[in-house]
C-alpha cells in the first residue's frame, strides 16, 4: 500500500499561510516579540522558543494535521523537534502517533517525545537514515506519513510566524530564520509581507547555500554542533519552489560562533536555547544579517538544564 500523505504538488502560498493562522490558533501560541539594543544596534527577537514544545514545528504539525484529509494515525521521522510538534499536535486532536528518530537524538527531546505518549522509534545516526525506515513503514501500512520540512501544510504552518511578526513587529526590515530542511525559511518568506528574509545556517550543514548555487537542491553534509535540529542533508522540493519564486539570502556561521552566540543569547537576555536556535543570532553578530532594524526568530529551547545549586 501507499503511504497516505498531505503532500500534493501545489506550492503553498501566502494565501494558505493565513489559512494556517485561522486553523492553529485554539492550539498554538502566538509567541512575544521582543526589542532590544546589542552592541549599539538594535534588533527584535520573535521569541518561538516559548511555543508550546519549546519549538515552532508545532505550528506546522497542527496545520498538516487539521488541513490535510482525516488521519487516525500519522507516521514521522525527526531530529527531535518535528516528532515532538507531531507527537503533541496528534496528542490534541486525539490521533495515534509514530516517532522515528535517530540514536544520537538528544536526551531533552527524547524525554520530552516520551512524555507525549506517542510510540518512539529508535533507528540510525542521523534524520535521513531515521526518515527512510519511518517512510517504508508507513508505504507499507498504508499510514499518513507526515514529512518534516518537504509538505505544503507543515510549509504554511511555519509561516503563521512571518505572519506574526509583519502585524507584531511591523517596523522591522529583514526576518532571520536557521535553516534546516527549509520549511520555516520558505514559510516565513510568505508570511513575512515582502520583508527580506534571510536564511542562517551552519556551515557544515548548508542545504540552502547549496540549492541556491547549484539551482536545485542538492545533497550535501551534516556536520555541525546544530546537526540534530539543522541536520537535513538536503533542502525540501517545496522550500525551494517556494524560494524560486523570490529567493531568501542564505548567511553562513560556524559551530564556534554558533556556541559563542548560545552563550550571549544567555548573558544578554537569559535565554537558554539549543544550537539550532542561536544560528540566526550568530549571523546577526558576524555581521551577516542585512536590515536597519532585523528580526530574529529564536526557535527552540529543547536543550538541557543545569541548575548550578
Amino acid at each position: 500500500m501507499s503511504p497516505v500523505t498531505a503532500h500534493t504538488a501545489r506550492t503553498p502560498t501566502a494565501t494558505d499561510v493565513r489559512a494556517a493562522a485561522e486553523r492553529i490558533a485554539p492550539y498554538a501560541r502566538r509567541t512575544p516579540i521582543l526589542r532590544a539594543e546589542v552592541d549599539g544596534r538594535p534588533l527584535t527577537l520573535k521569541l518561538e522558543h516559548l511555543q508550546r514544545t519549546g519549538a515552532f514545528k508545532l505550528r506546522g504539525a497542527l496545520n498538516a494535521l487539521l488541513g490535510g484529509a482525516p488521519a487516525q494515525r500519522v507516521i514521522t521521522a525527526s531530529g527531535g523537534n518535528h516528532g515532538l510538534g507531531v507527537a503533541t499536535a496528534a496528542r490534541l486532536l486525539g490521533i495515534g502517533a509514530t516517532v522515528y528518530v535517530p540514536e544520537t537524538v538528544p536526551r531533552a527531546k527524547a524525554a520530552a517525545l516520551a512524555a507525549t505518549g506517542a510510540e518512539i522509534v529508535r533507528v540510525g545516526e542521523g534524520y535521513a537514515e531515521a526518515a527512510r525506515v519511518a517512510s517504508a513503514r508507513a508505504e507499507h501500512e498504508g499510514v499518513r506519513y507526515l514529512h518534516a520540512f518537504d509538505d505544503p501544510l507543515i510549509v504554511a504552518g511555519q509561516g503563521t510566524i512571518g505572519l506574526e511578526i509583519a502585524a507584531d513587529a511591523p517596523e522591522c526590515d529583514t526576518v532571520a530564520v536557521a535553516v534546516g530542511g527549509g520549511g520555516l525559511v520558505a514559510g516565513v518568506l510568505l508570511g513575512a509581507g515582502g520583508r527580506r528574509v534571510v536564511g542562517a545556517e551552519p556551515r557544515g550543514c548548508a542545504s540552502l547555500h547549496a540549492a541556491l548555487a547549484a539551482g536545485r537542491p542538492v545533497t550535501g553534509p551534516v556536520d555541525s554542533v546544530a546537526a540534530s535540529a539543522l541536520g537535513a542533508p538536503a533542502l525540501g522540493r517545496v522550500p525551494f519552489e517556494v524560494l524560486s519564486g523570490r529567493p531568501a539570502e542564505s548567511a553562513l556561521v560556524d559551530d564556534g560562533e554558533i556556541t559563542r552566540a548560545q552563550d550571549r543569547l544567555w548573558e544578554e537576555f537569559k535565554i537558554a536555547t539549543e544550537p539550532a536556535a542561536a544560528v540566526p543570532f550568530a549571523a546577526w553578530l558576524a555581521g551577516r544579517v542585512p536590515g536597519a532594524n532585523p528580526c530574529l526568530v529564536v526557535c527552540g529551547a529543547n536543550t538541557g538544564w543545569h541548575r548550578d545549586g
